[in-house]
């Protein structure tokens, strides 16, 4: 399969079933919560694998059960009508505990230092990030719509970043060391694509995304480059741990995290540009 059919399959199927999920919005979004919830676990599954090719790790079963745990529970308190807040807690509390378990239990410590912070690092990311999807789906009114607009600005980034890039990027390739053929034509482009989306989402539901055209801009552009930037961090992780691909999961694509890492990225980021300039006003 070449690299069109690829990304046509993720925009006419994935962006689809991504938005019929979305469209469940029974137990606030019961559903997403779930896909959500797998997800981490899976991600944490593909990372752990990744990272022990060169790192002294905890056992596995540990490491993906404390970061599944997190958007497990960020769902509970989205359905219990809990302080979000509380979820730091939870972070530090899982942090602790492996702490706690090298200090009280190791038996030699030359390793650790990367242990632990590769441990910590695995939880943040596969876990505590993701529940920025749950937070969405704390939103009181018009969840459906915010999360939507989120979806759609990650993956026509996503798309409009290749597309510019395959178009007009190629003398402008090699900028990021991190990924050579992505090109500084197609970053730009996959921000103004983003920003595009956010404009005509703001022409369908004015009253959703209230006030002057610059807030939704700062939304659209803030989350296009936490995903590019995530795109990228991806393969830094790659590169250090030795590796081409994250994992095997989806043929032809790789590992979820080569699918999902603008997600893990772009999630909070959007969650704060919404809240600050959309959620936190209307109080």
């Amino acid at each position: 399969m070449n690299k069109v059919a690829k990304r046509l399959l993720v925009f006419f199927i994935g962006l689809p079933l991504v938005i019929a999920i979305v469209s469940l919005h029974y137990y606030n979004h019961i559903a997403l919560n779930i896909v959500a919830t797998v997800v981490s676990a899976l991600a944490a599954n593909e990372f752990y694998n990744m990272a022990r090719n060169r790192f002294q790790m905890f056992p596995k079963t540990a490491v993906i059960i404390f970061t599944t745990a997190l958007p497990f529970i960020a769902y509970n308190f989205v359905l219990l009508d809990m302080d979000l807040s509380y979820l730091t807690w939870v972070l530090v509390f899982d942090i602790f505990a492996f702490m706690g378990a090298e200090s009280l239990c190791g038996q030699s410590f030359e390793n650790s230092l990367e242990k632990i912070a590769v441990t910590i690092l695995i939880i943040f990311y596969c876990g505590f990030m993701i529940t920025f999807i749950p937070r969405m789906c704390s939103i009181k009114e018009d969840s459906t719509i915010f999360i939507y607009l989120f979806f759609i600005l990650v993956f026509m980034c996503d798309s409009g970043a290749w597309f510019f890039g395959i178009l007009l990027g190629k003398t402008t390739r090699g900028f990021f060391k991190a990924s050579p053929n992505k090109s500084l034509v197609g970053f730009a482009g996959g921000i103004i694509t983003s920003m595009a989306c956010a404009l005509l989402f703001k022409f369908l539901f004015p009253v959703v995304f209230y006030g002057p055209f610059w807030k939704i801009l700062i939304v659209a552009a803030t989350t296009a480059l936490a995903a590019i930037v995530g795109d990228l961090i991806e393969s830094v992780f790659k590169r250090s741990c030795d590796v081409k691909d994250s994992g095997t999961l989806i043929p032809g694509r790789g590992g979820l995290l080569d699918c999902i890492d603008s997600i893990i990225l772009g999630a909070p980021i959007y969650y704060m540009g919404i809240h600050i300039l959309y959620l936190t006003a209307k109080l």
